[in-house]
Formats: C-alpha cells, structure tokens, sequence
C-alpha cells in the first residue's frame, strides 16, 4: 500500500523536476545576464521540457493519473514554458525594443496561460479529449521549445557572439507568430496514433536525409530549429489543407441544394399547370 503511495509521488517528482528547471532559467536571466548565461538559461529550459514529456508517460506507465497531476503539469508549463522563455527572449533580443519588447515578451507568456486553460477547460468537459489525434492550438513547450533552439543554435553557431541588431525585428515577429500560433485553432498532431509502416519509415528516411544535409551545409546546431519549424509549418500546411477541403464540400452542398431547389420549383410548376397543385381539387372546369 505504501509503495503505490510512493508510486503516485513519482510523476509529481517529473513535473516538479521542470519547474525547477523553469526557476533556475529565471533566475540566469535575472540582471545584466550575458550571453554565457542566456545560453545556459536555454539549456535549463530544454531540459524543462525532458521532464515535462516524461511526466505523463510515467503516469501512465504506473497507472497513477490524476487530477493533481493535470493541474500541476499546467501550473508548471506556465512557470517553465511561459514565464522563463518571455523573460529569455525578452534579455536575449527584444530589450533593446523597449516597452514594445515588454510586451511581447509579456504577449506570449499570457497566450501560453490562456492556452494551457483553454486546454484544462476542453479536457474537463471531455475526458478522453487528451488522448486525441491533435492538440488545438500550439502547445506552449513546443512553442518554448522553438525559442529556445533557435538560442541555442545561434550560441553555438556563433560561438557565443550577441545577437546582431539586424535580428531584433524578425525574433520580435516570431514571438509574435508562437503567441498567436498557441491562442489559435490550428490543429497540430499528437503523434500518439503514429505505428511502424510505410508512410513513417518513409517520413523518417526524408527527415533523417534532411537533417544530415542542414548539418553539412550550415551548421550542426540548427538541425534542431529545422525540426521544430518543421512540425510548425506541418501543422500550417494540414489546417490549410483541412480548411480548403472544408470549403469545397460546403460548396458541394450548396450546389447540391440549389439543384435539389431548382427541382422543387420545377415540380411545383408542372403541378401548377396540371391544376394537382397544392390548393387545387381538380381541372377548373370541372
């Protein structure tokens, strides 16, 4: 009994685990933080992310879900994937910005919140909704997760070198573009359905041949921003996709019922004619 007690502790521990990882990128970011500590602050916030996926899966290995762990998991994702990367991209290149940098430094640890309690809502009123085939919206440690490689690629692609002032604007619309991505209802896969076959070895083989050719042309470190940026745009092109077929079947059915329309008219007419039309007991001159 006491050792099912413990094995309930130990997701918490997981989750606890990447709030703490959250907390120390904080704190790295804390004061005149250079470009050694921004780096490291990334790492913490990767590392966040290790034992933010693992939490789950230990849950569910041990069978010790729970409403406690649901509503942890969400307190720790704002701390670790909302807070900590606003204020790391906030120090890293949208200081020099101003208020404006603030504020959307600020803009994307609130759409993070807001989508995490859009999220607790959808799973509160539908139980089984987290085991789905797709998150709406992008969930905050991928879109953490995309800050953060990108922090980390440029340190060491650039061996520790500042970000040049040219960058600001483009990290600035990026940031921008992860916070509405995240408040959105683009649909991005959960990959929970995903089974050896065909069609997946042959996505892994392009993958694999992708990234060995970013990492002979450029630089090994921006494989990492590749992958993330490929399951951002994955998630684009099948929304798009999606709604383009949405569109063509409702265009479908309002051919259909305009024709269906056009027949009823042309029914009613000929019965008009006849004098069998609603109303009508026979020929006039009977």
């Amino acid at each position: 009994m006491k050792l099912r007690k413990l094995m309930f502790v130990l997701p918490n521990l997981f989750t606890v685990t990447s709030i703490f990882c959250g907390f120390y990128a904080i704190t790295l970011c804390a004061g005149e933080a250079g470009p050694v500590q921004l780096y490291q602050a990334a790492l913490a916030i990767f590392f966040a992310m290790f034992f933010d996926g693992f939490d789950g899966r230990v849950a569910r290995l041990t069978k010790t879900q729970s409403d406690f762990g649901v509503q942890l998991d969400s307190l720790a994702d704002v701390v670790s994937f909302g807070a900590a990367p606003a204020l790391l991209v906030y120090k890293w290149a949208l200081a020099p910005l101003g208020f404006a940098g603030l504020f959307i430094s600020f803009a994307f640890a609130a759409c993070g919140a807001l989508r995490l309690a859009r999220f607790n809502v959808l799973a509160a009123r539908n139980p089984h909704g987290g085991g789905g085939r797709f998150f709406v919206g992008l969930p905050i440690p991928l879109a953490a997760g995309m800050l953060v490689s990108v922090i980390i690629s440029h340190h060491v692609a650039s061996r520790g070198e500042p970000l040049h002032e040219s960058a600001v604007v483009p990290v600035a619309v990026a940031v921008v573009g992860l916070a509405l991505l995240m408040v959105s209802t683009v649909r991005y896969r959960t990959f929970k359905d995903t089974r050896p076959s065909r069609k997946s070895a042959g996505v892994f083989t392009l993958m694999v041949v992708g990234g060995v050719a970013i990492a002979t042309q450029y630089h090994p470190a921006w494989l990492l921003v590749a992958c993330c940026g490929a399951y951002l745009a994955l998630g684009l092109v099948e929304s798009a996709v999606q709604v383009r077929t949405h569109l063509a079947a409702r265009k479908v059915a309002a051919g259909s019922t305009a024709v269906a329309a056009v027949i009823d008219d042309e029914d009613d007419d000929e019965e008009a004619e006849d004098g069998t039309g609603p109303g009508n007991d026979g020929p006039a001159f009977l």
